[in-house]
């Protein structure tokens, strides 16, 4: 299609014509949001229907003044702006724009051909200049080029701020129950669908997600993982969509959401059952719509995202209980991966175990990993790690930073992991009654143990362990005082019980 007005003794001519393609060029491209700046009221609509059609969200303005009043909300992607307007040229508009810090791409639109105000126009920040009637396929084309632009500088600041991880975070696994995750992750990464992936915490969900987006159709585009419990619920909205600016207090310039960031690539929705109900209906929203619309715009923006979730709670029971939106589970659960935990998986520990020393080599520099003795291999290949990789992690380096003669030995393993003389290790199997140790002596060392791991797990937070151990922190705290563990010197002064 091309539209060009003339002037006429009759008038002014609107002359249209259609090459047959529209804006559709065959090629894919991202959905952009697009302000049309022109003064005349024809090529403002036939332009928006064109640019409508080939998925992208458009605005108009039909004057310089307008267009700054919308531009200055920061969140338009590309504005098609003329040259000649009544009230400013195309070029006062770029740079009261560029004045006010606005980050939107600028194109020229002019009917008259000049050098001279094409150079003017690029040195005033416009990244292209073209000649009325504009032809769709050419300006498809500068759009399909702006689109993979701006995609790759979005994807460039996500990887600043996030770390998106790599093929080292793949370790071989030869028992049955991973063996059976592996199959279900080489069949539906292909297939463009929803996943949810649940199991414990610290089980690696993450890298299964990761997976999943590496051996897709979208693996060359962004991966952008996402922790909604560490996300403070005032600002889920605007970090899941974005906003404009002067959208709420504080909003001093336009942000694209993790959504935008994430566009034509794989979104990792880690922790998903902690999404706040409202929030859950925007999401679901976007599972349907395939749209998003900012904090504080009018506008919808289209978004072609795969949506990857993880939790480690039941979601089909917090949606009996109305925690959880049912439809919205049904949404997410249309592929569901089950992580097994590590107790459940053994044959894998002692080949994740290397791998785990082998990667902790260069986080701490050292020239080799050291390697656990049969006692100490025992013990770590037997205990359930209720903490899973995680905690196996994290107990590894501890391990490696105090071995020497580049051996871990028993000693060089914390307390939970390590059982009481006498005691089987944590997990292997029930207690077997001690002879000659009375029982009170038996369950009090069994109890200590397991309030020095809960502490272990929570990083040394006694609040936390308290929590998860379903009691009081004074509680804690007098067992702590009574097993001979002085609590640290801030800690609260136990309270009456």
């Amino acid at each position: 299609m091309q539209v060009k007005l003339d002037a006429d003794p009759g008038g002014i001519r609107l002359a249209i014509a259609d090459n047959g393609g529209g804006m559709n060029t065959g090629t894919s491209m991202s959905s952009l949001q697009i302000l049309v700046i022109d003064d005349e009221p024809a090529i403002r609509q036939i332009l928006s229907a064109s640019l409508v059609k080939a998925g992208h969200a458009v605005e108009v303005a039909g004057s310089g003044h307008e267009a700054l009043k919308r531009l200055i909300k920061g969140d338009v992607d590309v504005a098609l702006c003329d040259l000649n307007m009544p009230d400013l040229t195309g070029i006062d508009v770029i740079r009261q724009a560029r004045a006010a810090a606005v980050e939107t791409t600028f194109i020229m639109m002019t009917a008259y051909s000049s050098v001279d105000t094409a150079i003017e126009a690029m040195k005033a920040g416009a990244v292209d200049y073209m000649i009325k009637p504009l032809r769709t396929a050419e300006l498809a084309q500068r759009l399909l080029q702006i689109g993979e632009l701006r995609g790759l500088k979005r994807e460039n600041d996500a990887l600043r701020k996030l770390v998106v991880g790599s093929g080292d975070d793949l370790c071989a696994t030869s028992s049955m129950a991973m063996r059976a995750v592996d199959r279900l992750v080489a069949k539906v990464a292909p297939i463009d669908t929803t996943v949810l992936i649940s199991g414990e915490s610290g089980t690696g969900k993450g890298v299964v997600a990761r997976r999943i987006h590496q051996q897709s159709q979208r693996a060359a585009q962004p991966f952008i993982p996402v922790n909604c419990g560490a996300i403070p619920e005032n600002l889920l909205e605007s970090e899941f969509f974005g906003h404009t600016k002067g959208a709420f207090t504080g909003a001093d310039r336009a942000r694209k959401g993790l959504f935008l960031e994430a566009d034509r690539g794989t979104i990792f929705l880690d922790e998903i059952g902690e999404l706040p109900l409202a929030l859950q209906v925007k999401l679901l929203h976007v599972l349907e719509a395939k749209e998003i619309r900012p904090l504080g715009s009018e506008q919808t923006r289209k978004v072609d995202v795969r949506i990857v979730a993880a939790t480690n709670r039941d979601l089909r029971a917090m949606a009996a209980e109305g925690k959880f939106r049912e439809d919205l589970y049904f949404r997410l659960n249309g592929f569901h991966i089950h992580v097994p935990p590590l107790r459940e998986r053994r044959e894998d520990l002692p080949a994740l175990i290397t791998f785990l020393l082998q990667r902790g080599v260069q986080r701490f520099g050292l020239s080799q990993a050291p390697l656990p003795d049969a006692e100490a291999e025992e013990l770590l290949v037997y205990y359930d790690w209720p903490g899973n990789v995680r905690e196996l992690e994290n107990v590894l380096h501890r391990a490696m930073i105090l071995a020497e003669d580049g051996r871990i030995t028993v000693g060089d393993l914390p307390p939970h992991v390590t059982p009481p003389a006498g005691a089987p290790a944590a997990g292997t199997a029930a207690a077997v009654p001690r002879d000659g140790v009375p029982l009170r002596e038996q369950l009090r060392e069994f109890e200590h143990s397991l309030i020095v791991q809960a502490i272990e797990l929570c990083g040394g937070d006694r609040r936390g362990a308290a929590q998860r151990l379903g009691i009081g922190l004074s509680s804690l705290y007098r067992k702590l005082e009574e097993f001979g563990d002085a609590p640290p010197v801030d800690a609260p002064a136990p309270a009456s019980s």
